[in-house]
């Protein structure tokens, strides 16, 4: 084989394998929960405004009374779509106007922002949401 083929055969073996080799890396890719406090959960009861069903993490906004009678807005971040199906949740079980609890991990800065761990509906049992 000459030398100029030869060339040829490893550029096309090593086109052909690269992808084989990057995909692991960016298939396992994922974003830290740094930002949030996860040794600590917090406890909030409130009224859902927004349930965002999207991937890569499921959104619930809640409205939650603070100490002093004033209505806040939290954003709590979910589980995947997947995660949360393969729990047992379904789209409908969680909609705007209804009352819930939830034991989330909060924001760092203190934020009303939360990575939420578990979801209990009104009247029903605590699930896990992550």
């Amino acid at each position: 084989m000459s030398t100029k083929a030869s060339v040829r055969w490893t550029t096309l073996l090593l086109v052909l394998a690269l992808p084989t080799l990057i995909l692991p890396m960016t298939g396992s890719a994922h974003h830290s929960h740094g930002n949030y406090s996860l040794h600590d959960y917090t406890h909030l009861t409130g009224t859902v405004t927004k349930v965002i069903w999207i991937n890569p993490h499921a959104w619930i906004h809640l409205n939650v009374e603070d100490a002093s009678g004033e209505s806040e807005l939290w954003a709590l971040e979910g589980g995947g779509l997947t995660a949360l199906a393969r729990r047992g949740w379904e789209k409908e079980d969680i909609e705007a106007g209804d009352s819930i609890s939830v034991r989330c991990h909060q924001l760092r800065d203190g934020a009303n922002g939360c990575l939420l761990g578990y979801v209990t509906p009104e009247g029903g049992v605590e699930k896990e949401w992550d």
